[in-house]
């Protein structure tokens, strides 16, 4: 796309995304993900109530009173994208594109990270690391990130979710919260690789799909193209035989999906292009909330 529409995607994308972050996921976000810990932040007076356990007995032995320590939540986190970027996502035949819904979902949590002060990162990958966007706080940082999204073109078109996790596992060293937007359209097994980075980071997955990704329609003879491979047929859709073999690919799919991220304990949301991905996120996070 030209700059000039670049530019008004990016900006409409900020608009509706800051929106949202600042009007109903700021809550629900920083429920969701609560920090590394608590650090010590000042020395009071003890009140009836307090711990007995945090009294500081150096100061208290020094005043001839009773103090106690008091902690706060180490709120600041690190973020990071681990974003799907194939041919697959190029397609959007029920709603929009899948990039573009990914962009968006990208954008709503990159500003909820920075409403908590939280630092923003990502991983573009499709069947290898096509880009890393290091972790960073600003406005500005995270419009880079949504620029890259929309108008992104990766080197290869295929994917390789498990080397993408490997890479992500190796490359950031302290814990961070990942989120790993996909379709899920892959053919490598990456349970082991989800279930290492589980044990070293917060982990989410969120599914991006199309409803014709799971659902071939009967309009006869048809010329599909395989936005990763490249590859072109002819597909006669009015055959039940093909519509049903086209089911089990995707439910065979899906469970893939399904036994993947349960083998690795990764909390998950599936949305669909044409749905409203607010409540698909909600509950994500009200869930973890509530842990």
């Amino acid at each position: 796309m030209d700059a000039n529409e670049l530019l008004k995607k990016v900006r409409k994308i900020e608009i509706k995304s800051r929106g949202l972050s600042q009007n109903i996921f700021a809550g629900e976000y920083h429920s969701a993900f609560k920090g590394r810990g608590m650090m010590f932040s000042e020395v009071r007076e003890y009140q009836y109530g307090d711990d007995i356990r945090d009294i500081d007995w150096n100061v208290t032995a020094r005043h001839n009173r009773p103090y106690v320590k008091v902690y706060e939540e180490e709120r600041e986190l690190t973020v990071m994208l681990l974003v799907d970027v194939s041919g697959s996502r190029e397609f959007g035949a029920a709603g929009t594109e899948k990039r573009d819904m990914i962009a968006e979902i990208s954008a709503t949590i990159a500003f909820s990270a920075i409403q908590n002060n939280d630092k923003i990162g990502a991983v573009f990958f499709s069947d290898k690391i096509e880009k890393f966007i290091p972790p960073k706080k600003g406005k500005k940082h995270i419009l880079c990130i949504i620029r890259e999204l929309l108008d992104f073109e990766p080197e290869n078109r295929g994917t390789d979710i498990g080397g993408a996790v490997r890479y992500f596992t190796d490359a950031l060293k302290k814990r961070c919260t990942m989120f790993l937007i996909s379709d899920f359209i892959a053919e490598d097994d990456y349970r082991k690789p989800l279930s290492i980075a589980r044990n070293k980071h917060d982990v989410m997955a969120l599914q991006v799909y199309d409803r014709r990704d799971e659902k071939m329609p009967d309009v006869g003879l048809l010329k599909v193209k395989d936005l990763e491979t490249g590859s072109i047929r002819w597909i006669d859709t009015s055959s039940k035989r093909v519509r049903k073999a086209y089911d089990k690919w995707w439910y065979d799919r899906q469970q893939q999906m399904s036994e993947a991220l349960r083998y690795a304990h990764v909390d998950h949301v599936s949305v669909a292009t044409d749905e409203d991905y607010v409540k698909a996120l909600m509950g994500l996070f009200k869930n973890r909330g509530t842990r």
